[in-house]
């Protein structure tokens, strides 16, 4: 089942669309701003999005986030193993020798140094990302 885009400012930080389900194998979920799933991605679950995706569950399908473009996009999730996961137009997929069992705690992704990141998601410290990406922005902006 394919959810189609909804209507909207594209690329805005504040649409943001609340899936409350599960997404199952052949659904998928796009939208031009944040996405919001409250439940797991199941494999072949799709969720592509302009802005920032966090999953309220396990993520193991597929999931673009700054789809637009956008690399200062972030996928957060409490148990990241993705099949594939791309940030603007780079792209990773969960390591083969992880296997079911993950770190267990709530990680995200982010575009780092030209590449996907991904590390433990640890309250507080998109404060520290945030800043970064801002103060890139206005050095970009500066010159």
């Amino acid at each position: 089942m394919t959810i189609p885009a909804a209507r909207g400012k594209p690329g805005s930080d504040n649409h943001t669309f609340l899936v409350c389900r599960t997404v199952r194998s052949g659904q998928r979920f796009e939208y031009p701003g944040n996405v919001v799933v409250m439940g797991d991605v199941h494999p072949g679950g799709e969720i592509v999005a302009s802005g920032h995706v966090i999953v309220m569950g396990t993520l193991r399908g597929v999931v673009h986030a700054g789809a637009e473009g956008d690399e200062k996009a972030v996928v957060m999730a409490f148990r990241l193993q993705p099949t594939q996961l791309r940030i603007a137009g780079y792209i990773t997929r969960a390591p083969d020798d992880e296997g079911e069992s993950g770190t267990g705690e709530p990680e995200i992704a982010r575009v780092q140094d030209e590449a996907v990141v991904i590390e433990k998601y640890q309250p507080g410290s998109e404060k520290r990302w945030l800043s970064r990406s801002m103060n890139q922005e206005e050095e970009e902006q500066n010159g």
